[in-house]
């Protein structure tokens, strides 16, 4: 690929020349106004400061004295904020385990439950503890209505 202009050929990699000669070129006159920046030299004369009248030094609180106050006492807000955050994290982290731990012991009484029935019961009893009723489960457990009747009393008996 090639554009000819006026009986000048400029391919893709005379264009890729040009451009990295364009870069370069930049480069350096952006760091020639960068020294040239650097070598100016300072304003001519820094401003003095202005003296207070001694009348007026009195109604100026002492800066100096009062800057660490005001720093320690900013510096004991942020800390009483984050204490109050973290509070509140650890309140809501205590929540998430109380409700961890009934889950838990939920799952413990079907674990407990399910290890005291025959093997034979075990789907039976699965099903009782997702609130299946009796015919449901004498259907699809192949067993009699009574014994599915049995299960789901005592699934209801383990749960209260």
């Amino acid at each position: 690929m090639s554009i000819d202009l006026g009986g000048i050929v400029i391919g893709w990699r005379e264009a890729l020349l040009c451009l990295i000669v364009l870069i370069t070129v930049y480069m350096f006159v952006m760091v020639w106004r960068m020294r040239r920046l650097r070598a100016r030299p300072p304003a001519a004369e820094p401003v003095q400061p202005v003296e207070p009248a001694v009348r007026d030094r009195e109604e100026i609180p002492d800066w100096q004295a009062t800057q660490p106050r005001l720093a320690q006492e900013t510096f004991m807000r942020g800390i009483e904020n984050e204490l109050a955050q973290l509070r509140d994290e650890v309140d809501a982290l205590r929540g998430e385990v109380a409700a961890l731990r009934d889950e838990m012991w939920q799952e413990v009484g079907h674990m407990r439950a399910s290890q005291t029935v025959s093997p034979l019961y075990n789907d039976a009893m699965q099903m009782a503890q997702r609130g299946h009723d009796a015919a449901t489960i004498a259907e699809r457990c192949g067993i009699a209505r009574a014994e599915a009747e049995l299960v789901v009393a005592l699934v209801k008996s383990q749960n209260n």
